[in-house]
């Protein structure tokens, strides 16, 4: 599918095949402008796409602060390894959102939702077994509902660079999924 941008260069270039006069070129130069206009406004994402920028900025700062949180609170070894994943992986989006979201005119959220804190208050409050079984059933189901917004948005968006942002990302959300449910299933079996 062709962008505006690409469809009006389409347009001035075979108009200016048939420009004869000076007044026409003028009329050319119009519509060149015209483009230029459009081209501004196609960088400025729809409801939608901010909405869902919103949305994956705050999964990923809550996928931060929980890979923090295992840092600190758990000795087992394969906690400690998918909360780091989860802070790199998820600190590298959150820079890819920002230059996006600089792109496309969206404010980027810096804290967590109400309901985010919630979650992450119920968890802190949790130790030794207790808290690696509340963890890994966080981001297992955490990151079943993150994989079908991303599915979602990369079929649906709205927005080119949304749309393929999103559609890049769903491989490492994926790779989130599966860690988090083999991590889980590793702490089930330990007790």
């Amino acid at each position: 599918m062709k962008t505006k941008l690409e469809i009006y260069n389409h347009i001035a270039c075979a108009l200016q095949r048939f420009i004869k006069t000076t007044a026409m070129k003028k009329i050319a130069m119009t519509l060149v402008m015209a483009m230029s206009i459009c081209y501004v406004d196609a960088q400025i994402a729809s409801e939608r796409d901010k909405k869902f920028i919103a949305e994956a900025t705050q999964i990923s700062l809550f996928e931060i602060k929980l890979g923090e949180l295992a840092q600190s609170n758990t000795s087992t070894p394969e906690i400690k390894t998918l909360g780091q994943h989860m802070i790199d992986d998820h600190t590298k989006a959150i820079n890819e959102l920002k230059a996006l979201g600089a792109k496309k005119s969206i404010v980027i959220p810096t804290i967590l939702t109400p309901e985010e804190y919630k979650k992450y208050d119920k968890i802190v409050k949790k130790q030794g077994k207790d808290f690696d079984k509340a963890y890994v059933n966080c981001m297992v189901k955490g990151h079943k509902k993150a994989l079908c917004k991303f599915k979602k948005e990369a079929k649906d968006g709205d927005d080119y660079d949304v749309r393929t942002w999103a559609s890049n990302s769903v491989p490492t959300l994926q790779q989130h999924e599966n860690m988090s449910e083999e991590t889980c299933s590793v702490v089930h079996k330990k007790g």
